[in-house]
């Protein structure tokens, strides 16, 4: 493995986690200001979800899958985009 090849596998996996990031920063943002009660408590929390939720027709369930699956998609995305742009 040559200096080059590991630099850029070092740049690719820090896109990932740069955009892992930024999905979960965006979840929590959503949750607590999505609902009728704005904030990170209990009730907040629980109206956050199913405000995320009825997005696509659900709850709070589907809340809470949306916001596990989006930091993980802006991740794989990061991780992709960054692949594909250091290519050689």
């Amino acid at each position: 493995m040559t200096n080059t090849s590991k630099n850029k596998g070092k740049k690719v996996a820090a896109a990932g986690v740069a955009g892992g990031t930024v999905g979960a920063a965006g979840s929590v943002a959503a949750v607590a200001t999505g609902g009728s009660v704005a904030g990170l408590g209990a009730t907040g929390v629980t109206s956050g979800l199913a405000a995320v939720g009825s997005v696509v027709g659900g709850g709070m369930a589907a809340g809470v899958v949306l916001t596990a699956v989006a930091p993980v998609a802006l991740g794989a995305a990061a991780l992709g985009a960054a692949f594909w742009w250091l290519e050689d």
